[in-house]
């Protein structure tokens, strides 16, 4: 064994070098941002390209993706192509105490990854979970009505505002980009029971336009007979006024 030692020796050597080159060196791909932590505090951030750190676990570089769109799905979850509905994130009581659910998507990048990794504990969670209450907190504010027709816009508009605050407020290092409603239905318990009453609203509208037309037309056509009644009145009394005129004149007139 001892006639090997230099050979262990010089292999073990080239070992620990070959090691030592391969953890200090980290790549970042271009739409990354690395932060480079040394013996478990954040030291400093690196953008796309190679870069050199200290080797072993002295230094660590976590990677971030800062240019990608990340993607937060409520309500349903997509597997094989096919999507499968999630009824303890999507069913939500109204204003109104009804039932309605609601599928929706959440679009954020991520703009600071230092407060991103390490501001807040499990961020992602806590960012999902936000999400969930602030969409609760807005449909219960409206009726099953406007959840499920006119006010679909203004809860779009309401919960990304809510989320743009609070992401800003906790520090999490986000920026949320767009909230998408995918999906927005009655249960499908009461669905049908749901679609009754919306044709029979839809049929008691059309029959009051119908109406509505019906009394313009007649009040119309009653004002015109009424204006034109009025206008021969007029030229009646007009003409019947000049008559007596020249009547009494020739008659002046033959008297002298």
């Amino acid at each position: 064994l001892s006639k090997y030692k230099g050979v262990i020796t010089i292999v073990v050597g080239i070992l620990v070098v070959a090691f030592t080159g391969y953890t200090s060196v980290f790549t970042v791909n271009p739409e990354e941002k690395a932060v480079v932590l040394r013996f478990g505090k954040v030291n400093r951030t690196k953008g796309p390209g190679y870069h050199f750190k200290l080797p072993f676990t002295m230094e660590q570089a976590h990677k971030v993706p800062m240019q990608r769109q990340l993607t937060l799905h409520f309500g349903f979850r997509t597997e094989g192509g096919q999507s499968q509905g999630l009824l303890s994130e999507s069913l939500m009581v109204t204003g109104d105490l009804n039932v309605a659910n609601i599928e929706w998507v959440t679009l954020y990048t991520i703009n600071d990854p230092v407060k991103y990794m390490f501001r807040v504990r499990n961020v992602d969670q806590t960012f999902r979970d936000m999400n969930e209450a602030v969409m609760r907190e807005v449909v219960g504010d409206r009726t099953i009505n406007e959840v499920l027709t006119i006010g679909r816009s203004e809860i779009i508009n309401k919960v990304l505002t809510k989320l743009q605050v609070l992401a800003l407020e906790y520090q999490l290092g986000i920026i949320v980009d767009q909230v998408i409603l995918q999906d927005v239905n009655p249960p499908a318990s009461v669905k049908p029971a749901y679609d009754s009453v919306n044709e029979a609203q839809q049929e008691m509208d059309t029959t009051i336009q119908l109406a509505e037309k019906d009394y313009n037309d007649v009040i119309f056509e009653a004002d015109g007979s009424a204006k034109r009644t009025i206008t021969t009145a007029g030229r009646t009394v007009i003409f019947s006024a000049t008559t007596v005129a020249l009547t009494a004149e020739a008659k002046s007139s033959r008297d002298s």
